[in-house]
Formats: structure tokens, sequence, C-alpha cells
């Protein structure tokens, strides 16, 4: 090793802060001496598990909620409040920050953690009050050395504007008394859309040159420019007093006229909108109480639209607070077997008869009846709660095909689809996972088709290729759902090893009343058919668009014409059918 490697790993592994390295899922590749020696643990204890495996669970959801996402777009991360679980089981007080360090030719891509425990805090404090008593032989320079500490420790070291430590001394301020003459304290939460469109595209450097000009203009904007500050990566907050409710909206709009002019960022025009939240001083209010009511106001805008402002509601709910909650019940609900699988017919269209079902997870909740997947899937996706459900949902649809198969035999075997969210298919133990199933239930790989959206097998083509060919080679059938919502490129769609292509469902009700859907939905048979795959339509509703169908020589079709998704028990009548397209039921479901 050179002498520049051994000094490196010297200051890494005696650095005064625990560092850790993590690779891009988090999973632990190196840990410093002083982290160690901090949290009791030994080397081979921490490498190779998940770094937020020693947080407790409600700093877990924070780190997953807000660092992760805060890495993958902007690259660093803030000093975050949080506590680590020592190797005694103690919870340690901690401030953690990381950046993001791309890859070279000589290593992949890390991500850089530093954790900073109250006894290193000490540390460094005395380090400083060391660093002062030495600058006493010069009053003016210690009077400068303070006043610099103090403009660092209250200002951004990007944009100059206040930080979160600032703006918080600021709103203290603010918050005492409502100001003179009937004027009131108000609190403007901007959060800029988009933003990390143009980190992915144009890398970090520009992305902070862009963060740049939104402060300038905001604080050209701001009646008291002093008074606007950057928390992290692209979320800005601006404080100002108002007359009355109609100047809020005044402001608000003020600030996002100053947003709209186009910002020249490497030779190219960036437009950038923002959503505001907005909240005013009332009584009892803290510094931290009054950005999370804003915070909570600009998740609203960013519901209603984004590039715009709304006022938050003291009688609505925090959605932090709700989506922490759901997401224990979630946890509980899985292995607590409140979760549902229902199953809805997939039918040939030139034969009309029963071909086989796709599986549905549904969530019986004890106080809220039963959820659709819309009320709970993006949370397991972003909680990382999403590989175990869907393993469960693989694993009961399996068992259940093997079930229906043993109770009619005469009959012959069930095909089933499953579907397969972005996480799992991005997880290198699929496949094996996988294999694992069919095994253990002994059945047949060709009956088994996996549904993943065009959406994820064009975040990573590469990796969804491989994985891809590693669960084609089980003998699994393959299927690219929602299709026509994505962006998928027609050469990766011919690279990949797919059975069928499913229309999705807001083309097909187009099918006979809009042209362009119709055109569409003919342009994605003849695509499938020309690559030498099946064409699935899906949300079939109507006889007409039963008949364009078969007039587009599409190959299947499920949907409310059929039979709405339905539970186990009650799918068995489909079974007794000769041909499911004989008498649909006035709600869908097919005649006995």
């Amino acid at each position: 090793m050179s002498a520049t490697g051994l000094d490196y790993q010297a200051l890494f592994q005696h650095a005064p802060c625990g560092y850790l390295l993590t690779d891009d899922l988090g999973i632990i590749t190196e840990v410093n001496e002083t982290f160690l020696s901090w949290a009791g643990y030994s080397r081979p204890e921490l490498l190779d598990t998940p770094l937020h495996a020693l947080l407790p669970e409600g700093d877990q959801f924070l780190y997953s909620m807000h660092c992760v996402p805060q890495l993958n777009s902007i690259g660093t991360v803030s000093e975050l409040a949080l506590e680590v679980i020592g190797k005694d089981g103690a919870r340690r007080a901690a401030l953690l920050s990381a950046n993001r360090v791309p890859a070279s030719d000589h290593r992949p891509a890390m991500v850089r953690v530093g954790i900073f425990g109250a006894h290193q805090r000490l540390r460094y404090e005395k380090g400083l009050l060391d660093a002062r008593r030495r600058a006493e032989e010069s009053e003016a320079r210690r009077a400068a050395a303070e006043a610099g500490l103090q403009h660092f420790a209250l200002h951004d070291a990007l944009t100059g504007l206040l930080n979160r430590a600032g703006l918080i001394q600021e709103l203290g301020n603010v918050l005492p008394g409502s100001p003179a003459d009937g004027a009131h304290g108000v609190v403007l939460f901007v959060d800029l859309d988009h933003f990390k469109a143009v980190n992915d595209s144009l890398g970090h450097a520009a992305g902070d040159d862009l963060l740049t000009s939104v402060a300038r203009r905001l604080q050209d904007a701001g009646r008291e420019p002093h008074r606007v500050a950057r928390l992290s990566g692209d979320e800005f907050v601006v404080v100002e007093t108002v007359t009355d409710a109609a100047e809020v909206g005044r402001v608000a709009d003020r600030l996002l006229e100053a947003l709209k002019p186009p910002i020249v960022i490497e030779g190219l025009e960036v437009v950038v909108g923002a959503s505001i939240g907005v909240a005013l001083v009332e009584a009892g209010d803290t510094p931290e109480r009054l950005l999370r009511r804003a915070d909570i106001a600009m998740y609203q805008a960013k519901a209603s639209g984004r590039n715009t402002w709304e006022l938050h509601d003291s009688s609505q709910s925090d959605p932090a607070v709700d989506r922490l909650q759901l997401l224990g019940e979630l946890r509980r609900a899985i292995a607590g077997g409140e979760l549902r699988v229902y199953y809805q017919p997939r039918v040939n269209l030139r034969s009309g008869n029963l071909t086989g079902v796709e599986a549905l997870v549904r969530w019986e909740h004890p106080t809220r009846g039963l959820l659709p997947p819309s009320d709970f899937i993006e949370l397991a996706e972003e909680s990382g709660l999403i590989r175990e459900l869907g393993a469960w949902v693989l694993d009961e649809a399996v068992a259940q095909a093997v079930r229906w198969a043993a109770a009619q035999p005469d009959r012959g075997p069930v095909e089933m689809a499953v579907n397969l969210s972005t996480r799992q298919l991005a997880d290198p133990e699929l496949p094996r996972r996988v294999g694992s199933v069919l095994a253990r239930h002994g059945f047949n790989p060709s009956l088994l088709t996996l549904e993943i959206t065009e959406t994820s097998l064009m975040i990573g083509p590469e990796a969804a290729l491989k994985a891809l060919g590693a669960l084609k080679a089980l003998g699994v059938g393959l299927a690219v759902d929602d299709f026509g919502t994505g962006y998928s490129s027609l050469t990766y769609l011919r690279q990949f090893p797919v059975d069928e292509l499913k229309i999705d469902r807001s083309f097909v009700s187009g099918l006979g009343i809009n042209s362009g859907d119709s055109a569409i939905v003919a342009s994605c048979v003849q695509l499938a058919h020309a690559v030498g795959i099946k064409a699935v339509a899906e949300g079939v509703e109507t006889e007409e668009q039963r008949e364009a169908l078969i007039g587009l020589d599409c190959d299947l079709a499920q949907g409310y014409h059929y039979a709405r998704p339905l539970p186990a028990d009650e799918l068995a009548s489909w079974f007794a059918m000769e041909s499911p397209d004989r008498t649909p039921t006035a709600s869908g479901a097919a005649a006995l």
C-alpha cells in the first residue's frame, strides 16, 4: 500500500468522528475504530449488515424517508439527529451526516456516513475552546475567529443563507408576540419541484449552481433578505410579516413568480417550479412546530399539482405521523395475517375460455376495512417492506394454485400471474426466492407468470435484463405490465426475455370512443406479435371493448366485464364454466 493509502487509513480509523462506508443499498462495507469503540461492536459484527439495523424503528423510517432520497438526489445529507443502538442495547444520541461518493476506475460507488456521538462532540467543543484560548494573544484575532465560527454555525456553506440553526434562532425572535401594527409572522416552506431531475441529468455541480441561483431570487423577492434560509437539499424557508390573510397569497405568489423565469445552467435553460407551504404564527407555536406546519402545507401543495401554495389548516393531521403509524400497522399486518390475495380471471379472447388468474393483494385492516393496493403499496416500497410483502403474496398465490389443482384434478393446473415491484426486481436474491417457492410447493414453473411494470424495467435496463434472464432460466413466464404508460425503448423491449405485453387500462377504456386510444391499442398488439409475444388487455369493462379487441387480434383479456378480483373461495364457480364470455352479469362477474 502506498504512503498516501496508509495515511488515509490512519486518518479514517482514528478520526474523532465515527465513520462507516456503505454501498448504495446501505450495506456496511467498512467502519472505523472510533465508531467501534463508541458503539461497542466488533468489526465482523457490522460488516455486510444494513446501516438502518443500528437505528431504532422510528429512526429507521426517518433514515429511509429523508436520508436515502436526499442522497440519491443531491448526494449529501446534512446533520440529522437520531439514536444509534449500541452492542449493549443502549440508545446513544448522535448526529448523522453522509455524502455519496461516485464510482471511479478503482472502486465502486459508496456512501460515506459520519456519526458524531455525544462524547465526540465534547472533544470537538474542547478543541474549539483550546483554539480560542490560543487566539487570546490578539483580541482582534479572537473576535474575528468568534465571528467566523458564529457565522459558520448559523449559515449554509453553499448559499450563504441561514441554515436550520440560524432559522430556529430567527424564528425565536418572531414568536414571542405579534409584531406591531397588527402584523403577523408567517413562514413559507419552499420545496423545488423535480430538482432531482437536474442532478440526475446535469450532475451535482449543476445542481449546486441552481440552488445558489434560487437562493438569490428568494432573497431578492423577500422583503427581509436576512430572513431566507436553506434547510437542506432543495428546501428553503422564507420568514415574512403580513397584515391580513389576503397578503399571505400575495407573498406566496411573489415567490412563485420570482422562480418562474428560466435559469441558465451550463448553457441550458432550466425552468424551476416550487411547492410552497404557508403557516401563520399561532399561539403556543415553537420554531419546530411552526416549521412542521409549513412542511405539512408544502406536501399538500405538491399533492395539489405542484407549482402552487397551500395554507396550513390546523385541523388536518400530520401526513408524516399518519404514514409512520400506517407503516407500523402494515408491518404488523404482514406478520399477523391481515393480508388477503384476490384473484382476477384472465380469458382467451379467441376461445372465451379461462386461461388463468392474476393474484392481487388486499389488506384487511382491522378498523378501515379492506384496503386496495393503492393505499399501502407505495409505503411498502419506500420502507423496504415490499420484499417481505411480495414474498408472502408469491408464496400464497402458488400455494392456492396447487390447492385448486388438487381440488379439481380433472380440470388441470391453474396458470398464476403475480406482480413484482421495482425493489423486488432489484433484489439479487429474487431468483433464488422464486425457485424456493416453486420447489416447496411442487409447482410447474411454466404455469407462473411474473409481471414487471414498464417503468421498473427502464430504471436500470442492464440490471433488469440480468434479473429477468435469471428468472427466465427457472422456466417461469414474464410479462411487461401497464405497457404504454412508461418510457421503454423498443430496443430493450426486444432484448428483454418477456412472454406477454399487458396494455394499460387507460388505453383500453378508450376503445371505440377515442381514435388515439384505439390506434395505441392496435399498435401495442402489433408490436407484441412482431416480437413474438402475447398481447394482454387490462381493464376490459364492456362488450364493445371485448369485440374491438377480438377484431385487433389481441390474445388475452381481464377486467370487470369478466369478473372483479375475487377471494379464492368465490372464484371456484369460474372453474365450473365452459365459457366465461357467455353471460356476464350486471356486476361484472360471469353467470354460473
